[in-house]
């Protein structure tokens, strides 16, 4: 968090060599793919047409030399080697900052360097790139204005245009003795004075990184976004040691300030989409992702004796459903249950708790036809979403068999003050990963229809799982409409409302109020909240505007906050086409939650206004 005093700021605005500011800062626009403002292009070519620029990247586990490294950033290896003090070939640990000189130029309006990039799977989207592979240096919108291809329509072996983020400095800038400018990624526990002190050797202070990237006092800054840092001459990293893996340092003490003196705050975001500090786990999501494509067998812990029943009386979809699934007797299901006794239903519903053979488990007495469901359970198979075991089928109604979640729905927890911030972050995350598994990771793509708090269930370590397919609907194309529109109010896409059009982002919008019940701990249908969260990140006012929004019962750090809301923000969008994939909301909500593992709820951020 930067914060500054008046006198500070006064003091800061007279070093600015009353020069003119250099770049708009990107401002965390770069993460709405489907809006190109010009910030998310480049940096403006305003100055020389060339010149020497420095970037900083940081090893990967594929990228971790001198030599990988520059062949990702179309680099010189010994110009690398040379910045960085180690030789060509030097392995280095995970995470280590490299400076990396480029040749920088003008193309069109914008200044950069050039690179390219083959696609390597299905999974890379222009999002993926610029942010994962390339570490924010570039943009999916600069991409996208560089390429050819369809967004949609990537494909493995397409390679890429990169236009990296770098430029010149102005004439007020060497006026002032600045030489070059380096590209600096901002992350958790980074500000422009730990920044300025990184690279003090080389002449950075925090008045010109202000200037150089149109930063004031009340400004919103976002980790993972880049920077521009003027630098007087070439450089070298303080207290740097690329012989170990880094991990973030805490923020650098703030100069002393006049407790009289009127504060001002600027709140650090956290860029979501370039989540540096996680992208090994992200890596290894995409890994068990496909594996959990290639298997899709039903495991069935409950097993029992198959009751006899003629086949000819069964749906094509029940009788394949008995291949992978538990066929019980209703004699089963009395004994399990204590005979559908009142003590065992859950909460005045159709579900009671039951033991099957020491195993605790639900069955759901249902009187209409689910041979849907039960079809399209059987073929799914994720720890986020809920098992069904088998089930039993007599004189008309059925009975439906799924595992036990012992807290219950999410409805019953949220409106209370229980669900502390990391629980809560964590209950999104896993939604998420289920919705990606079944837009992404199913053949055919299935959607789910009917998100809501009620239909999130909680297992015993309060992690969540997504249950009631009752309205899941596979798609065999990108868009298919239906004229029969059902859902829960307040967690409905306009669209679907509207048309009855069917798509993966309907499931995306619904996930944004759950996101918004979340950080509220208020009602989807009674508070409106998918409309009332773009006037609270609008206008002035918005650091209090979001402190009322959020749950008064909730201790959480705020600038996670504001980064969770204004994601949420864009999954609610009106036009579906603006609203992210639920695969780059997954990648967002594993940066915050990473970003939160360090969080504890007794430091909670204070601000003085």
């Amino acid at each position: 968090m930067l914060v500054y005093s008046s006198h500070s700021f006064v003091h800061i605005v007279s070093l600015a060599v009353q020069a003119e500011a250099q770049q708009s800062y990107v401002n965390n626009k770069q993460l709405n793919c489907e809006q190109s403002p010009n910030t998310t292009l480049g940096f403006v070519c305003n100055a020389a047409t060339s010149c020497t620029a420095y970037l900083t990247f940081r090893s990967t586990p594929t990228y971790n030399t001198p030599v990988t490294i520059a062949y990702l950033l179309s680099a010189n290896a010994s110009q690398i080697a040379t910045a960085n003090n180690i030789s060509d070939l030097t392995p280095l640990p995970t995470d280590s900052l490299l400076i990396v000189p480029v040749p920088c130029s003008c193309s069109s309006s914008y200044y950069q360097h050039n690179a390219s990039y083959t696609l390597k799977s299905r999974d890379e989207t222009y999002f993926y790139v610029a942010n994962n592979t390339y570490q924010s240096l570039s943009t999916c919108q600069a991409l996208m204005a560089q390429n050819p291809y369809d967004l949609h329509h990537l494909l493995p072996k397409m390679t890429l245009a990169v236009p990296l983020r770098c430029a010149c400095p102005t004439p007020s800038q060497t006026a002032a003795g600045f030489t070059s400018l380096l590209t600096y990624l901002l992350r958790q526990g980074e500000d422009a004075n730990s920044i300025a002190a990184k690279f003090a050797d080389a002449g950075a202070d925090v008045p010109a990184i202000m200037n150089a990237n149109m930063l004031n006092q009340t400004s919103t800054i976002f980790y993972f976004t880049p920077l521009l840092v003027p630098l007087k001459t070439e450089p070298t990293l303080q207290n740097t040691n690329t012989n170990t893996t880094p991990t973030p340092s805490p923020p650098q003490p703030l100069p002393p300030t006049n407790p009289d003196s009127s504060h001002k705050w600027i709140f650090i975001g956290v860029g979501i989409g370039a989540a540096l500090l996680v992208i090994l786990s992200v890596i290894a999501l995409v890994w068990l992702f496909r594996h959990r494509r290639r298997s899709h067998k039903s495991s069935n812990p409950l097993p029992t004796e198959e009751a006899p029943l003629p086949l000819s009386e069964l749906s094509q979809g029940i009788r394949s459903a008995m291949e992978t699934l538990s066929l019980y007797k209703l004699e089963e299901l009395e004994i399990a249950t204590n005979s559908f006794a009142e003590s065992n239903r859950i909460a005045g519903s159709s579900v009671y708790h039951g033991w099957f053979n020491g195993n605790e488990a639900v069955v759901k007495v249902i009187k209409e036809d689910v041979s849907g469901e039960i079809n399209t359970l059987r073929q799914i198979n994720h720890s986020r979403i809920i098992r069904l075991s088998g089930f039993c089928l007599h004189q008309g109604t059925t009975y439906l068999v799924y595992e036990y979640a012992h807290n219950g729905s999410l409805k019953d927890w949220l409106h209370k003050p229980r669900l502390d911030w990391k629980q809560r972050l964590q209950i999104a995350y896993d939604v998420a990963d289920a919705l990606n598994y079944l837009h992404n990771f199913t053949n055919p793509p299935y959607i789910h229809k009917n998100l809501t708090t009620a239909n999130i269930l909680l297992d015993s370590n309060m992690r969540a799982k997504l249950a009631n397919f009752r309205l899941a609907r596979a798609l065999e194309f990108d868009k298919v409409t239906t004229r029969h529109v059902v859902g829960a109010q307040g967690y409905m896409a306009p669209e679907y409302i509207e048309t009855g059009l069917l798509t993966p982002k309907l499931d995306v919008f619904s996930f944004g109020v759950v996101m918004l019940e979340l950080l509220s701990g208020r009602e989807a249908a009674a508070d409106k909240l998918h409309e009332s969260i773009g006037l609270v990140l609008s206008g002035d006012n918005v650091r209090d505007k979001l402190q009322g929004f959020m749950d008064p019962n909730l201790d959480y750090p705020l600038e996670l906050a504001y980064s969770v809301a204004q994601f949420a923000h864009s999954c609610v969008a009106h036009n579906l086409d603006v609203r992210p994939p639920i695969s780059e909301v997954l990648l967002a909500l594993s940066a915050l939650l990473s970003s939160s593992t360090d969080w504890e709820e007794d430091t909670s951020l204070t601000f003085t206004d």
